[in-house]
């Protein structure tokens, strides 16, 4: 019963912290997605179109990043024992952004270009969370970092309830599962979009405490 509790726990913060970092990054950083980062091939696009400087084609940038950060994430599965390690690199990118941001804000050189760094590092950070999803999918309840599929799901299971009156227990199950996903997902980005805008990218450091300590806590259970 304990695992099962901590899946839905995992499964919560890993959804929040990437709705966090995925809007922290699309406010504070010229609009760049850092977590679901197909959704940049529609800000690149958009930005072509309405003829934007040179700057647009950072956007296509997120994805040999993004590439180089989920095979980062295999080999550093293949290493270890613990699967919360590939956690505890993303925490401690997301800390070393955020203590970037704060740096180079406090001696006056933040710059278009450190903003891009600092972004490009959360795309390394939200990889890496992808990499464990997929590497270690009974780790948590659903995708965290892109909500499409489990909405696909959720709407599944809901039609499934509605036609059989709400008493297919195992349904209802994945029902709960899906919804913590998803507004997991969606407190975090309602958090990001305040702390962006408010803080800017420093607020990055947040999560990745938060990543750590989840690192922390599974090392000695």
């Amino acid at each position: 019963m304990e695992i099962k509790t901590n899946i839905w726990y995992v499964t919560l913060l890993l959804t929040i912290i990437a709705g966090y970092c995925d809007t922290v990054t699309f406010v504070a950083a010229d609009t760049i997605f850092s977590a679901h980062v197909t959704g940049n091939f529609i800000v690149f696009a958009y930005q072509i179109v309405k003829g934007s400087d040179i700057h647009a084609w950072v956007k296509l940038l997120t994805f040999p990043v993004f590439i180089i950060a989920v095979i980062a994430g295999g080999r550093i599965a293949l290493r270890v024992t613990n699967h919360y390690t590939i956690l505890f690199w993303e925490g401690f990118l997301l800390v070393l952004s955020g203590l970037a941001a704060y740096l180079f804000n406090y001696f006056g050189i933040i710059s278009e270009w450190t903003m891009y760094a600092i972004a490009m590092t959360t795309v390394f950070a939200m990889g890496l969370q992808n990499a464990f999803g997929k590497l270690y999918a009974k780790e948590t309840h659903g995708p965290t970092t892109m909500m499409t599929g489990n909405v696909t799901q959720a709407s599944l299971d809901l039609g499934n309830l509605l036609k059989n009156g709400f008493k297919d227990l195992e349904v209802m199950l994945s029902f709960r599962k899906q919804l913590v996903t998803i507004f997991g997902f969606l407190i975090g980005c309602f958090l990001g979009a305040v702390a962006g805008k408010s803080f800017g990218l420093g607020t990055l450091i947040f999560p990745g405490i938060a990543m750590i300590v989840c690192y922390m806590y599974h090392r000695k259970n």
